[in-house]
């Protein structure tokens, strides 16, 4: 299966001034950070891009009610699946570095979804990228803030 994961409404190359960074970000970039290696990210957007997308191998198999999703980039336990979008800022020498995420939680698949994504090959998640501060999208995100629905591979 593939997780196909679109995003819209990213929020530019810089984040202003905030309680928990005085100085803001500057050069945003977001990424699909890899289970067990946080500077693995697969790929990076510039913040400012018209739109992102990536794409992620996955296995489901079936469990009683349902389905659990796994792959490189498929985080959390059985019942607690998510993937985790990785804002940072990224210096003059291509360095990554993280200041917050966004956790696309699996919980809010709908069980006929899934199945459907199974069935058809792709689950597809699309969302906008931005907060209501016009900020970097963060913390867990369930519908509607993400919308899920299958397709044929």
């Amino acid at each position: 299966m593939l997780i196909r994961i679109e995003g819209s409404g990213l929020p530019g190359r810089e984040c202003g001034p905030s309680p928990d960074s005085p100085q803001g970000y500057r050069d945003i970039h977001v990424g699909v950070q890899r289970r067990g290696r946080p500077g693995e990210l697969l790929g990076l957007h510039p913040g400012d891009a018209a739109s992102a997308a990536w794409e992620l191998e996955a296995t489901a198999s079936p469990v009683e009610g349902g389905w659990d999703v796994r792959g490189p980039y498929v985080q959390g336990p059985p019942g607690g699946r998510f993937v985790y979008l990785a804002w940072g800022t990224v210096d003059a020498d291509g360095a990554f570095t993280m200041f917050r995420r966004a956790k696309l939680l699996f919980d809010g698949v709908g069980a006929d979804v899934l199945a459907a994504a199974v069935a058809d090959g792709v689950l597809v998640g699309r969302l906008g990228l931005s907060d209501a501060k016009g900020h970097p999208l963060c913390a867990a995100v369930r519908p509607p803030a993400v919308t899920w629905s299958a397709s044929r591979a």
